[in-house]
């Protein structure tokens, strides 16, 4: 495993410390509707307050493309990160942040405006990178959900500064790393979402890491009909059904067992308090579609993550926005918590979808550790370098 500095290497006593987190947050009305990227930033924010150091924030906003764009400002995250510190946050633009930075003293903590405003930001400018060196001694990412970027304030910055991970960098780390790099097995991945297409590399990695391979969602129908069952209606990339079949006969050669569905839920139409039935995979109706797994396929997938000991699950086994197609989702979710919840099996979840699904099933906290990430956990998965965590190792 690589090797990275963390908070413990570092003397930040009456120094400027430069920390990249997150705080692409959803504000509506000018108001946080969900913090929990600011709860997890304030660990490494404390830390630093209370060993001495002046805390600079640095995060972007939304997708600017270069421009000013007020409706992005990083400014109605100031009273919230202020609430949550316990402690006042200061605030400051681009250009003036070397004048706030400069008169920050120890112990005091400011918000720098959305890095994207600058072009420099996604350009991985050196330039920006350097205007962004000048304001600190120090840089702190804190940041996995941004790592699979090559920007100014997540890898340029990192090679001007002593740099080192925060905590919930650090904790995303040796999290990932207990799901593939260390874990204890047996070894489950529940992967789940609409099309195989968009996980292809997904799956092409893991079979080669994990024991037991569940896929679930819309992307399960196009092995099912790999395999020559049915799916009436629904989702399915027919165009796929040979590359499905070569990752079946992959998995086969590697000693990784593909669990499917056994049986699902259809309906004719996806809506809420839909006319659903339960079918064998081997009877699916014409012009129904396959919107979640069905119980014989639930209390298949319980049984294995049973027998493993670690489980990393990345997108919902159905249509779990909509009732009663979160069934699967939520039964599973909840046996790998209780799993959990008793120690015998560590569970690493992430990705969007993932999140809001073990949310909705009551049980995110339940989790052994789940990444607020999207696209740096896939590309994690995909057994990707990232340059956010390449830039950091020693």
């Amino acid at each position: 495993m690589p090797t990275y500095r963390t908070l413990d290497d570092l003397a930040v006593a009456h120094k400027k410390v430069l920390v990249r987190d997150d705080l692409n947050v959803p504000v509506r009305d000018g108001r946080v509707t969900d913090s929990l990227r600011i709860e997890r930033a304030l660990p490494t924010i404390r830390e630093l307050v209370d060993k001495g150091a002046g805390v600079i924030l640095l995060s972007h906003f939304d997708r600017p493309r270069g421009r000013v764009v007020p409706e992005m400002s990083l400014a109605p995250l100031v009273e919230p990160l202020s609430a949550a510190l316990g402690r006042p946050v200061g605030f400051a633009t681009l250009a003036e942040a070397p004048e706030m930075a400069a008169g920050l003293a120890d112990g005091a903590v400011m918000l720098l405006e959305n890095t994207r405003f600058d072009p420099g930001e996604e350009a991985n400018d050196a330039a920006f990178a350097e205007r962004l060196a000048a304001l600190g001694d120090l840089y702190v990412n804190d940041a996995f959900s941004c790592a699979h970027r090559a920007h100014a304030s997540t890898e340029a910055l990192a090679r001007l500064l002593p740099a080192a991970a925060g905590r919930a960098m650090q904790a995303e780390l040796s999290a990932l790393a207990a799901a593939l790099a260390e874990p204890e097995r047996p070894v489950a991945a529940l992967v789940g979402g609409a099309k195989v297409s968009s996980k292809l590399a997904v799956l092409g990695h893991l079979i080669d890491k994990v024991d037991v391979l569940i896929i679930g969602g819309g992307m399960a129908n196009t092995f099912l009909f790999a395999q020559g069952f049915g799916v009436g209606a629904s989702l399915c990339e027919v165009d796929l059904a040979d590359t499905a079949r070569e990752i079946m006969a992959e998995a086969t050669a590697a000693g990784c067992r593909i669990v499917l569905p056994i049986d699902v839920s259809v309906a004719a139409e996806l809506r809420a308090g839909a006319e659903t039935a339960i079918t064998p995979i081997e009877a699916v109706p014409d012009g129904m579609m396959i919107l979640d797994v069905g119980p014989r396929s639930i209390a298949e997938v319980q049984r294995r993550l049973s027998d493993c000991r670690t489980l990393l699950w990345n997108g919902p086994l159905g249509a779990f926005e909509v009732t009663p197609f979160d069934r699967g989702t939520n039964e599973v979710a909840r046996a790998a918590a209780a799993l959990t919840r008793s120690g015998e099996l560590t569970s690493i979840a992430g990705g969007g979808d993932t999140v809001s699904a073990l949310r909705h099933a009551g049980v995110a906290d339940d989790f052994s550790y789940v990444s607020t990430a999207g696209g740096a956990f896939l590309e994690w998965l995909e057994g990707r370098s990232l340059p956010g965590i390449r830039a950091l190792e020693t």
